[in-house]
C-alpha cells in the first residue's frame, strides 16, 4: 500500500511538470505573438486601392445611380407606351424634320445672300496620305467683305491649297484666288444670280423639303403602329386608342403643312434674288 501511494504521487509530480510545461509555452507563444503585433504596428500601413472605403462607397453609389437611371427610363418608356394620348415620339420627329429643312434651305443660294456657313461647313482633306477630313471653318476664318465678295484667313500657309481644292470640288460653284498681298489669305468673288443658278437652288429646296416630308411620315408611321399594338393587345380601350389616331393625324398633317410652307417661303426668295 505504501508503494501504491508512492507511485501515485511520483506520477501526480509528472503530470504536474508536464502541465507547467505546457503553461509555459502557451505563455511563450502569447508574448510572442504581443511582440510581433508591436512591430507590426509600427509599421507604415498600406490600404489596397480596390478595397479601399470610400472608393468602394463611391463604387456603390454609381451602380446605384445608374440603376436608379435605368429605371427611370424604362418607366417612362413604359409608361409612354401604356399611353395612347401620349404623342411625343411624332411632335419629336416633325420638331427634328422642320430644324434640318431650316438648315438645308439656309445653306441655299438663290444668287442673293451668301451664307458663309456653306463655306464653314465644307470638308478640307490637308494630306492625300490620309483620308481624314477636318471641317473649314475649323481651319480658316471665313469673313463677308460686303458686296459679293468673301474672305478667308487660313491659320497656315500650308493649309491654302487643300482649301483651294475643298472649295472647287464643292458644288457651291465658286473660285478662290491667292491675295497678292497676303499668303495666309484667299479672296472668293460670288458670282450675280442666273437663271441656272436659281432653277438649281429651288430643285436642291424641293429635295430637302421632300426628305422632311418623308421624315414627318415616319414618325406618324411609328405612332400609328403603338397605337394598332395596343389596339390588338386591348391595352387601351377602343374609343380612347380611336381618338388618338385623330390627334395623330391632325398633327400629321400641321407637320406636313409648315414643311411646304417653309419651302415656299424659301423658293419664293430664291425666285425674286
Amino acid at each position: 500500500m505504501f508503494r501504491a501511494v508512492r507511485l501515485i504521487s511520483a506520477t501526480s509530480k509528472v503530470s504536474s511538470t508536464r502541465c507547467l510545461g505546457q503553461i509555459t509555452l502557451i505563455h511563450s507563444f502569447v508574448d510572442s505573438r504581443r511582440s510581433s503585433q508591436r512591430i507590426l504596428e509600427g509599421l507604415p500601413h498600406h490600404r489596397r486601392f480596390s478595397i479601399s472605403p470610400a472608393l468602394h462607397k463611391k463604387k456603390e453609389k454609381s451602380k446605384s445611380h445608374r440603376s436608379v437611371q435605368d429605371e427611370e427610363r424604362e418607366l417612362g418608356s413604359s409608361l409612354a407606351s401604356s399611353d395612347p394620348y401620349d404623342l411625343s415620339q411624332l411632335h419629336n420627329g416633325i420638331s427634328a424634320a422642320l430644324s434640318s429643312l431650316k438648315d438645308d434651305l439656309s445653306k441655299l443660294r438663290g444668287g442673293g445672300r451668301f451664307d458663309i456657313g456653306s463655306i464653314e461647313a465644307l470638308r478640307v482633306q490637308l494630306s492625300k496620305a490620309s483620308k481624314e477630313t477636318l471641317r473649314l471653318g475649323d481651319l480658316a476664318q471665313v469673313i463677308p467683305k460686303g458686296g459679293r465678295m468673301v474672305t478667308v484667313l487660313a491659320a497656315e500657309e500650308e493649309h491654302i491649297k487643300p482649301i483651294i481644292s475643298a472649295v472647287v470640288s464643292s458644288n457651291l460653284s465658286l473660285t478662290p484666288q491667292a491675295d497678292p498681298h497676303n499668303t495666309l489669305q484667299l479672296n472668293v468673288p460670288i458670282p450675280p444670280p442666273t437663271k441656272e443658278s436659281r432653277d438649281q437652288a429651288v430643285t436642291m429646296a424641293k429635295k430637302a423639303m421632300e426628305r422632311a416630308a418623308a421624315a414627318v411620315r415616319d414618325s406618324r408611321g411609328v405612332v400609328h403602329r403603338r397605337l394598332q399594338d395596343m389596339q390588338r393587345k386591348k391595352a387601351a380601350r377602343p374609343d380612347d386608342v380611336r381618338k388618338a389616331q385623330e390627334q395623330m393625324e391632325k398633327v400629321s398633317e400641321k407637320g406636313q403643312k409648315d414643311v411646304k410652307e417653309l419651302f415656299e417661303t424659301a423658293k419664293k426668295a430664291m425666285e425674286r434674288a
